[in-house]
């Protein structure tokens, strides 16, 4: 028996594989490639900041961790979050101070990690533990344990 043309061959998952794509679909999160740069930037902020190598009277004065660094999906936008120790009223000095020194830490990241681009970087406050103190509150508010009494 000879088959000719494609009459007996259906699509791959209701697609056809000319339209297939190696991209993942959206809202399936980071690649490996970005969660890997993020790190990498990431570590290389750290030590910067560690080491006092932003010379910043604001940054000198504050412990500064970067808890995560997201990539966009080209790899040419970081968005770095951080959080002074002390938190609070820091945060905003602490931005600042970060965004003026942009140029400085876009070149020494470009020497750090091997990319083609070095990423445009932006400053955001990390809110996870406030939104962690936040759950952890409502899950011990009385309505909240009164509804788990009943269950």
């Amino acid at each position: 028996m000879k088959l000719t043309g494609t009459a007996g061959l259906r699509p791959v998952n209701g697609t056809d594989m000319a339209k297939r794509s190696s991209k993942s679909p959206a809202g399936a999160g980071p690649s490996q490639r970005q969660l890997r740069v993020g790190e990498m930037i990431r570590h290389a902020i750290a030590e910067m900041l560690t080491r006092g190598e932003i010379h910043d009277d604001v940054l000198g004065a504050h412990v500064i961790t970067v808890p995560e660094v997201r990539m966009s999906p080209d790899l040419k936008l970081a968005t770095i979050f951080v959080m002074p120790l002390g938190g609070g009223e820091a945060m905003e000095p602490v931005l600042a101070a970060l965004d003026r020194n942009k140029r400085f830490l876009r070149g020494e990241i470009a020497h750090a990690v091997n990319l083609k681009y070095a990423p445009e970087l932006r400053f955001r406050a990390d809110r996870s533990f406030d939104e962690a103190l936040r759950i952890d509150e409502l899950l011990h508010s009385p309505t909240v344990r009164r509804d788990l009494e009943n269950d």
